[in-house]
């Protein structure tokens, strides 16, 4: 107990070195008992350790992972006890580790022929202490970073999985600022504080600013995804697309110190109150391990979404629903440790998701009655996303001249998403089915060279380069051209400052330079009418942008308790060029308005830790000289308006320990924004952009390390900004909306250390409603009430 009581000391004296602290116990135990370190130094005997591993509460943590260096791993048992026998004397570090809590490093000397018994504490992961990699492309903590940042992690997504399997729902339901889901394939209006957002995968563009079709969230099963990272407000540190920021999937990498473990889980799902052909199923497999200088991980999953019923029983045959939808989702990551400096990482993801339904849509009354379901075939080709293809290789090395890191990324992303058959299309003549087909590859090349300023503090600069192809088109399944190839080189070099001045304040500044060309050959726009009538000839060439871009941002980061930053960032995007081109009415490109949307996001905000409180504000204004901002034409059609806009709005989260077996939490969010017409006139930009106002919070009881209960509510308040058109209907997109109140339940049950339990129920109160999107779409067979009472079963086995 003294050894363990002076080595506890040696690790929490923050001004010396570890080996010091060693040396110095060392020399202490030698005075006490010269008799200790006599055995020690004879290599005669063995020694043992036991220990409790708790949480912050102090609450056992059964089937918590334990490494001890030289002795192998284990885990906890159901009271949070492990022990480790036959050691070598001398000095071990132990590693403490769990999904959802910081992971804890301890050295300890053991003496010989003695058990040394040590308890051990690890707390929940906290947004202030987590690390984030996105924001400025290198590993830094979240408390140096000058903006919003949301931060999923890996027992988060557990949680939600159990509730919904699509990452667009977990992502609406608990990222403040982003709209919510619809149980759909599309993420449509779930823009992030009003504007578009990037998604990526690992780095990955996953989006389509070219031409959005709103299906870039959900390219990616949950179950491979290790943290989600999303960066609030305008940014150019990863180019095209950014405005409303970033959301960067993360995946998983092997857990440290095993050659083989695994997962393996099978669910059931099915509506609670209306069950008939609800039922669905769901089965992965993973595979991960480190064997000497490899390293690899291997999922597979498959999830198929029965009939969806709304709370009446009706069934939601929307468009682009997920009702008998199958997924395919697998990944491989393979990497190789050159040495201890440099490294190299391959990986591969296929995400397929399509929709064979044998249901077909009863059009029903916007605001009157919903569509509905009915027995039928539908003839166009199954719709959702038939392939999206990542292929990544990585090559780090922290070892260069002048302390300097690199990473060299190169990647592929082949992305092809299919929209839903109509007999009669408003924008081409006929009936017709659409598909967006994107192919991009590029490299990003990012460098980091820090500096020290004597007093004053330390530096670093984070620069490179980026090369990106992006190739876009839109074509119907009967081989007429919607939007013509789109091809796009973009070159975008940067550099991104970062200062510690005093040891508090944080000061990051930085600057991108976007050279980029968009080739587009002659095309004609399609045919409204027979015999090609409405169709005009176009005349192609090239289309160039050019943008500097700039971002600032101060932190003060001395205190938990306020915790405060100031920001200005600046976004880039070629957002809807499809759409512009498609309704060209010139005949000639040089004649058709292609400007980029300069996006400049102004922001102020804090976060604060008091006690068992932890909370965050902030408060945001984003303009943009020439947005994109899309509207009905008058036929239904949503056309690309390049007007000024003017967005606003504001943030708060907040977090509270009640006691050791319940806590409490939410967030609220409230987006507003306008666009200034030619004639001076400011008018409410429509709810493809702006999401009414979110709340969402959360209860939860975990009255032992086996058993854990969350109750969410997640609020969508009202929007009602437009009046009717002359017709007596609401344009598209402009429809009002009204609040709605749902309430979900995530409960988890470990029976042993392999063997556990999920339980999910979405929407508890069988609430019938209609979600955000079908309200403020306005159009008739996208009116369709949201899901009735549906729980999922999952069973795990970890080994």
């Amino acid at each position: 107990m003294q050894l363990y009581t002076l080595a506890i000391w040696t690790e929490r004296a923050p001004s010396f070195n570890k080996l010091i602290h060693i040396l110095t116990v060392a020399a202490i135990l030698f005075l006490i008992n010269p008799a200790i370190l006599s055995a020690q130094n004879s290599g005669t005997g063995t020694a043992a350790v036991t220990g409790t591993v708790t949480d912050g509460a102090g609450q056992p943590l059964p089937y918590a992972t334990v490494i001890i260096s030289g002795g192998g791993n284990g885990h906890t048992d159901e009271k949070g006890v492990f022990s480790f026998k036959d050691l070598n004397a001398g000095l071990h570090q132990i590693t403490v580790s769990m999904v959802g809590y910081r992971t804890l490093k301890k050295d300890v000397i053991l003496v010989a022929d003695q058990v040394t018994n040590l308890f051990l504490q690890i707390r929940e992961e906290n947004a202030l202490s987590e690390v984030v990699v996105t924001a400025g492309r290198k590993a830094e903590s979240i408390r140096d970073v000058p903006s919003s940042v949301s931060i999923l992690n890996a027992r988060q997504v557990s949680e939600q999985l159990n509730v919904n399997p699509s990452i667009a729902s977990i992502l609406g339901n608990l990222i403040p600022g982003l709209g919510t889901a619809t149980n759909k394939a599309t993420n449509s209006g779930q823009t992030l504080r009003g504007r578009q957002v990037l998604v990526l995968i690992d780095g990955i563009p996953q989006s389509t600013p070219l031409m959005n079709g709103s299906r870039d969230i959900r390219t990616i099963d949950p179950a491979v995804i290790e943290r989600v990272e999303v960066i609030k407000g305008a940014t150019s540190i990863y180019g095209n697309g950014s405005a409303g920021g970033i959301i960067n999937f993360i995946t998983k990498k092997p857990e440290a110190g095993k050659v083989f473990s695994g997962t393996s889980s099978v669910g059931l799902s099915g509506n609670v109150a209306n069950p008939s052909n609800t039922l669905g199923y769901r089965v992965s497999q993973s595979f991960a391990g480190t064997i000497k200088r490899f390293s690899y991980v291997l999922n597979g999953t498959f999830n198929y979404t029965g009939v969806q019923r709304d709370a009446k029983g009706n069934v939601n045959a929307q468009p682009d629903g997920l009702g008998e939808s199958s997924l395919y989702n697998t990944f491989v990551k393979l990497g190789y440790h050159i040495n201890n400096n440099s490294d190299i990482t391959a990986s591969y993801n296929l995400f397929r998701s399509t929709q064979n339904s044998d249901y077909i849509n009863v059009t029903g009354k916007y605001g009157v009655n919903p569509s509905v379901g009915q027995k039928g075939d539908d003839p166009g080709e199954p719709a959702g996303t038939p392939y999206n293809h990542n292929v990544l290789v990585t090559y780090s090395n922290k070892a260069l001249p002048l302390n300097t890191s690199l990473d060299l990324l190169g990647y592929y992303n082949g992305f092809i998403s299919m929209n839903r058959y109509v007999a009669q299309g408003t924008a081409w003549y006929g009936p017709g089915q659409t598909k967006i087909q994107s192919f991009k590859k590029g490299v990003r090349l990012t460098l980091n060279t820090p500096w020290k300023m004597a007093a004053l503090g330390e530096g670093e600069v984070t620069y490179g380069l980026d090369l990106l192809n992006d190739r876009t088109n839109q074509v119907l399944t009967d081989g007429r051209v919607y939007i013509p190839d789109m091809n796009m080189v973009n070159l975008a070099p940067y550099a991104q400052m970062k200062l510690d001045l005093l040891k508090n304040f944080i000061l990051k500044a930085g600057i991108r330079y976007e050279n980029a060309n968009v080739k587009v050959k002659d095309y004609n726009t399609i045919a409204k009418g027979p015999n090609n009538q409405g169709s005009i000839a176009v005349t192609g060439g090239k289309i160039p942008y050019h943008a500097t871009t700039f971002n600032a941002g101060l932190r003060y980061n001395k205190y938990d308790l306020f915790n405060p930053f100031v920001s200005f960032s600046q976004g880039f995007a070629i957002n809807e060029l499809g759409r512009i081109l498609r309704s060209a009415t010139s005949t000639n490109l040089e004649n058709i308005a292609t400007d980029p949307i300069i996006t400049n996001n102004y922001e102020a905000g804090f976060s604060s830790t008091l006690g068992k409180l932890n909370f965050t504000a902030s408060y945001y204004v984003s303009t943009s000289n020439l947005g994109a901002n899309l509207v009905d034409n008058g036929s239904g059609v949503l056309v690309a308006q390049r007007e000024p806009e003017n967005i606003h709005g504001y943030e708060l989260t907040a977090d509270f320990l009640l006691s050791q077996e319940w806590t409490i939490g939410g967030s609220y969010s409230y987006v507003e924004g306008k666009s200034k017409q030619s004639n001076g006139t400011k008018v409410y930009l429509n709810g493809l952009r702006i999401a009414p106002p979110k709340a969402t919070g959360y209860l939860g009881f975990r009255p032992s390390g086996s058993f854990d209960m969350k109750l969410f509510w997640v609020y969508t308040g009202s929007r009602d900004r437009f009046d009717l058109r002359t017709n007596g209907l609401f344009a598209n997109s402009e429809g009002p909306v009204k609040s709605v109140n749902l309430f979900n339940l995530a409960a988890s049950y470990k029976f042993s250390s392999k063997f556990s339990t999920g339980l999910g129920i979405e929407n508890l109160f069988n609430k019938s409603y209609y979600p955000v999107v079908s309200q403020y779409r306005a159009v008739d067979a996208e009116y369709v009430r949201g899901i009735g009472t549906t729980a999922n079963l999952n069973f795990y086995y970890n080994f």
